[in-house]
């Protein structure tokens, strides 16, 4: 019977995802593209756009080209990420990925918006000058090659939850490397990382909508989907880089981003508070005793995160990849 209600919810919510659709997002020809930011081969002075741009980036610290590397990977590994959309119970009924339903439309729309992020950041980081292209490429094959498992067990209100948290804290992380990029010199980075955050922005609105409208029709299940995805705690999309080697990438990024702010664990708590309020989670009534013990659970979950994050020992040393350089000490 849950089953079968979660279905009609997702079914019931379809009006809404079609005027979100209708409302904020925009055609090809209306949003921005990679070349728009980046010098074109076209160019008569194209080598000296690429020198200006190499000079620019040059200031940037390595810790935060590793980061930004760690970021486009991540948005590379896009196929899996609609693959893991549609699969979603409920979602693409039709098994049409050309459907004219509301959950496939946004699944095709969506991934057509993020597309442009991995595309960008990967030509400006190929001219840039700076990264081990190679090693880089083999990490994006590596990514999608070993596909992704966001612990949602394919359910509907997971993948919701999942991608409400997921966008903000990826939506952080490029605001953060986009500060980082400005102090150090490079405007045409930051406001890269700022266009892409913006984009970011939208469509964790968006997931945070349709997650709103579901708590508004099941507040029980949403509110057990939330304890569910946070007691499992969020899997990053990036988590199986290494899946098979003896590399450890993902766990140098990971520690680099912690170590200078672009991506933290006080982040994460702060996302935990951000969805909490956001759903009025505390304001929620007429619920099943279950409905009650989740409400107090995630009420005051926020604040042990911050309490751990208060206590996390940073490392003072971190390994530097894909740029071919040692260990540097901070």
């Amino acid at each position: 019977m849950a089953f079968e209600h979660k279905m009609e919810v997702l079914k019931s919510i379809e009006p809404d995802v079609h005027a979100f659709i209708e409302d904020k997002m925009n055609l090809p020809e209306e949003c921005w593209q990679p070349t728009d930011f980046i010098p074109n081969a076209a160019d008569a002075d194209f080598m000296e756009q690429v020198r200006a741009l190499q000079e620019s980036i040059a200031q940037v610290p390595d810790t935060v080209m590793v980061s930004l590397v760690g970021n486009m990977i991540t948005e590379e590994a896009l196929p899996s990420y609609q693959t893991f959309f549609n699969l979603l119970e409920g979602v693409n009924v039709e098994r049409n990925v050309a459907s004219t339903g509301a959950w496939v439309r946004w699944s095709r729309l969506w991934t057509a918006e993020e597309n442009r992020h991995g595309d960008l950041l990967n030509k400006y980081l190929y001219l840039s000058g700076r990264v081990d292209m190679r090693e880089v490429e083999m990490t994006i094959q590596r990514l999608i090659h070993n596909g992704i498992d966001l612990q949602t067990a394919a359910d509907p209100y997971n993948g919701l939850i999942y991608t409400s948290f997921q966008e903000r804290a990826t939506k952080i992380s490029h605001v953060n490397t986009g500060k980082i990029a400005y102090k150090s010199g490079d405007k045409l980075l930051a406001k890269i990382c700022n266009t892409i955050a913006g984009e970011e922005a939208l469509h964790e609105k968006a997931y945070k909508f349709f997650m709103s409208k579901v708590f508004e029709s099941d507040p029980n299940g949403a509110l057990a989907a939330f304890v569910q995805m946070m007691k499992k705690k969020i899997v990053m999309p990036a988590s199986l880089m290494d899946f098979g080697t003896d590399k450890k990438q993902y766990v140098n990024y990971a520690s680099i981003t912690q170590k200078i702010g672009v991506y933290t664990s006080h982040d994460y708590a702060n996302i935990i508070d951000h969805l909490v309020k956001f759903w009025s989670i505390d304001k929620l009534k007429g619920l099943s005793d279950e409905g009650n013990k989740a409400q107090d659970f995630l009420s005051s979950l926020s604040e042990r995160y911050f309490k751990l994050a208060e206590r996390l020992q940073e490392t003072t040393e971190v390994q530097l990849i894909w740029l071919n350089k040692g260990k540097l000490a901070l």
